[in-house]
């Protein structure tokens, strides 16, 4: 049987909930809305280390965090994995091709493609001080590089004045069509008109939208501009205790205190996917008009989510599900997998390194033995079945560095720093709002799922454990020696 064409829709900080398919009152995401009917929904996927170059690690090698050694951000390490999706693709006969965000270093290291058309946004690393050569975005990232050339040598994403981890949002000051969301469906595209049509293919279109800036054109503000929003969720465990240190700080962690400046960064949020979904319905009908629809399987999600001042909380790194719960759906033509049971939900655990053999399954490629991560493809077939009861989280976030156990119905939460520890009821509490970690009627389950980390744990070299219960305070950086490979 000839293989299917692959087409990897990924997403940068779009969080599970802010889809019209997965139940948000207020975001229109018709096209997206379009092929997750036709698909299997995964809707207990989580990104278990939930920032962009640890859970980008997960996704390109399959391996779970303390195996490919990234567990917090950290710029300018060597991405030297010897196995990844691409590069396994390529070997099983695609031609493979990434267009948008890698955040890899260096900034043009393939990992395996045949191309790459780069766009990784505003890195701070690779756009001032003494950088050399290979590191400079103004040379390195092809947006950037067309951009200038589109605009003159003066034209920036910055020339609407916000910053990259801002809340702050405007539109788009250009015509639309010079915007990043815009320029990775129409390199997209371009890699179908000049692809070699006698092999399968593998696209991976990877927006960086809706990360911030929140930027999207007019018309999607005016989209949600005089809407009634639907508030972030705060509970009754939090504090103001850090909102009032940084609620006045454009790129906090908290998000802002002016209730005006969340209905903006909210407004902003939501424009920015609606236009990526437009441009993404854009990408589906030149595959229907280009008769590859059929023949093409999709997967799409996101490497984190957004906090979107839930728990008076901004961006990621969080162990909350605004921060790790992130969207994933597979859907295919009619002329392959046949057996996929369209218009189901699977509630199986699924997490970033299970992409990397599902596709690797689809396309009849072999799985390295270095993969952690279990295919999802026959979930497809039995949506009804099960893959893994739990999966650990973490994150390296200093005062705020955290390790997670969840579930399909539970959360225990353990920050490394402090010691602190909570437990949320995700089946009668979805948005977090009650911490009953002093509940007597659930400690025999929190002793379970503590349980669970510290066998997690064990044999970290951070020391986080001696197998019998959780030691807090031991220093946790970000990469673990493993992840600068030879």
């Amino acid at each position: 049987m000839t293989k299917p064409n692959i087409v990897f829709i990924m997403t940068d900080q779009l969080r599970a909930d802010c889809l019209g398919y997965g139940g948000h009152p207020d975001v229109k995401t018709p096209y997206l809305d379009s092929l997750a009917a036709q698909g299997v929904v995964f809707d207990h996927t989580y990104s278990a280390c939930p920032s962009c170059i640890a859970a980008r690690a997960g996704l390109h090698t399959g391996r779970e965090q303390s195996h490919h050694g990234r567990v917090g951000y950290e710029d300018g390490l060597p991405w030297n994995y010897e196995h990844t999706m691409a590069g396994e693709l390529s070997a099983a006969g695609y031609y493979t091709q990434c267009v948008g965000k890698m955040h890899v270093h260096p900034l043009r290291n393939f990992l395996g493609f045949h191309n790459v058309d780069l766009h990784d946004g505003y890195l701070h690393c690779a756009r001032y001080g003494s950088v050399p050569y290979r590191e400079s975005q103004f040379v390195a990232d092809d947006y950037f590089h067309w951009l200038k050339q589109e605009l003159g040598a003066d034209a920036d994403v910055t020339d609407t004045g916000m910053d990259c981890n801002s809340y702050l949002s405007r539109p788009w000051i250009y015509e639309e069509k010079y915007h990043p969301t815009n320029w990775v469906t129409d390199r997209s595209l371009d890699f179908l008109r000049r692809r070699d049509p006698r092999k399968p293919f593998f696209l991976m279109a990877s927006y960086l939208r809706p990360h911030p800036p929140f930027d999207a054109p007019q018309c999607y503000f005016d989209l949600y501009k005089d809407k009634d929003l639907r508030p972030p969720f705060v509970g009754t465990w939090e504090t103001e205790e850090y909102l009032k240190k940084e609620g006045r700080i454009f790129n906090s962690r908290t998000g802002p205190a002016d209730p005006e400046l969340i209905r903006q960064a909210q407004i902003g949020y939501y424009a920015c996917i609606t236009h990526l979904d437009h441009q993404i319905g854009r990408l589906i009908m030149a595959l229907i008009e280009q008769e590859l629809y059929d023949d093409t399987v999709f997967l799409f999600t996101s490497d984190h989510g957004e906090e979107l001042c839930d728990h008076h909380m901004f961006r990621k790194s969080r162990p909350y599900e605004g921060s790790c719960h992130i969207p994933l759906f597979i859907t295919a033509g009619k002329n392959v997998l046949p057996d996929l049971k369209a218009g189901s939900v699977c509630h199986s655990i699924a997490e970033l390194r299970d992409i990397m053999p599902t596709l690797l399954d689809i396309a009849g490629a072999e799985i390295p033995s270095s993969v952690d991560g279990e295919s999802l493809l026959p979930l497809t077939r039995s949506p009804e079945d099960r893959k893994r009861a739990w999966l650990h989280g973490e994150h390296s976030y200093d005062i705020f560095s955290n390790h997670w156990i969840v579930t399909e119905t539970d959360k225990y939460i353990w920050y490394s720093q402090t010691g602190q520890e909570q437990y949320f009821d995700l089946s009668s509490d979805p948005h977090e709002l009650t911490d009953r970690i002093q509940d007597p009627s659930r400690q025999e389950r929190i002793r379970e799922l503590r349980a669970c980390l510290i066998r997690s744990l064990k044999d970290r070299p951070e020391g986080f454990t001696d197998g019998e219960r959780l030691i807090p305070g031991r220093p946790y950086p970000p990469s673990l020696p493993n992840a600068v490979l030879p």
